[in-house]
């Protein structure tokens, strides 16, 4: 009998709360009303994400959480992006916020506001896949201006004595593994496309594979197959090994800039180039190492071989990079077709782990480090405790751009 007076009792307290909840449903519709979805999620991941980009940076000159418009490397990876959808929806939507970048920074002489040659920065580079893309379809002369420009900074680039561009003329004697994705597609692209002279058009071609030769050369670590972050030749830096010059540990984004940059050159390499050969050969035995050290997650850590160390985290924009890498590489022949599950796994394991929606639809990539590298000031060494303990944020946009391309590469 106690059990049913408890039950009658609670069950009328649940009848009361229910009533009581639609009074104040009907009092205040607002409660329940649905939130207006500002990204639909009936589209592609692809989709999904360069939209979530577009309403947290409605200005292409800002992306990468910029107070000012600045040309940088950032948008430009995120834009290359951007043309990649454009190309797949026809959504002119995209092809504006990809205009309005080179629109915003270049003026009608054909100077880029806030760039600088003399700093002879290969990160500056970078954005110039943009004006290749819209200069054919503009023909404006400014943006060809521009172009010319940047090639220039490639022409008086200085270099270590074997011939590999520093990184920044304030980074003497110094290669990273992000110059080559920052510089080199565009450069061959350049070449491809606006040199006439069939000299001159060879010279670049070596000049690319060759930063693939030296970097292969100077970074590689022959038992893991994993590439160090940077190189000082002068081996004067706090950072740099006494005997080989190398940064002390394998870093998650530095290689994915270096994967990213293999198949994308790859695209502009001649077939009939002797170097086209040697960077894919690069590129399988660099899938082979990053496989080895990829988690059962299917992520990547931030530093890549020393997953089980304290303060070591599964890191978002190293595991877009290479997941982009790996299912282009498959796509394009260069690598078995085993990579394509390695895809696979590393983009089901961004979906299940890194990236959530707002209600509003609003996609985020979360855990990027959102920047890494070596001596300037104040002084980065290059140390474990370095690498896991620079900012960690949501979308960054060294993460979000090869999301979005590695979307695209295996069609979610």
């Amino acid at each position: 009998m106690k059990h049913t007076t408890k039950f009658i009792a609670l069950f009328t307290i649940a009848l009361g709360l229910s009533a009581t909840a639609c009074k104040n449903a009907k009092e205040n519709p607002k409660e329940t009303a649905t939130v207006e979805k500002v990204v639909p999620e009936n589209l592609k991941w692809s989709e999904r994400m360069m939209l979530s980009e577009i309403e947290r940076f409605p200005e292409a000159t800002k992306l990468d959480f910029a107070t000012r418009a600045r040309w940088t490397y950032t948008p430009g990876l995120v834009l290359s992006a951007c043309i990649k959808v454009y190309e797949q929806t026809n959504n002119q939507k995209y092809y504006d916020y990809i205009y309005g970048y080179a629109n915003d920074l270049i003026d009608s002489t054909g100077t880029i506001a806030t760039y600088s040659l003399e700093k002879q920065n290969l990160d500056m580079i970078k954005s110039g896949d943009v004006l290749l893309y819209l200069y054919p379809k503009t023909k404006e002369e400014r943006f060809l201006k521009a172009i010319h420009t940047l090639n220039e900074q490639m022409e008086s680039q200085p270099k270590t004595s074997d011939g590999g561009y520093w990184h920044k003329k304030v980074y003497p004697h110094q290669m990273w593994l992000d110059g080559l994705y920052m510089a080199e597609p565009f450069h061959t692209r350049y070449a491809k496309e606006y040199v006439e002279d069939e000299a001159k058009k060879q010279k670049i071609y070596n000049d690319v594979v060759l930063q693939f030769d030296l970097i292969q050369k100077h970074s590689r670590d022959e038992k893991s197959g994993l590439l160090y972050h940077g190189w000082d030749e002068s081996k004067e830096q706090k950072w740099a090994n006494k005997e080989t010059g190398n940064s002390q540990h394998f870093w998650s984004r530095g290689m994915g800039w270096y994967g990213m940059a293999m198949v994308d050159v790859l695209d502009f390499l001649p077939e009939n180039h002797p170097g086209r050969e040697r960077i894919i050969t690069y590129l399988n035995q660099y899938a082979e190492a990053i496989t080895n050290v990829q988690d059962k997650s299917g992520l990547w850590w931030q530093v890549l071989d020393q997953g089980d160390r304290e303060g070591n985290y599964l890191e978002a924009t190293g595991t877009s990079m290479f997941t982009y890498t790996f299912a282009k590489g498959v796509r394009k022949g260069y690598l078995p077709e085993k990579y394509l599950d390695v895809a696979k796994k590393a983009y089901d394991g961004l979906l299940e782990n890194l990236i959530t929606v707002e209600e509003n639809g609003i996609v985020n990539l979360n855990q990027c480090c959102a920047v890494a590298g070596l001596g300037g000031n104040p002084y980065r060494d290059g140390s474990y405790e370095y690498y896991i303990n620079e900012t960690i944020r949501s979308n960054d946009p060294k993460g979000t751009g090869p999301f979005i391309m590695a979307s695209l590469e295996l069609n979610k």
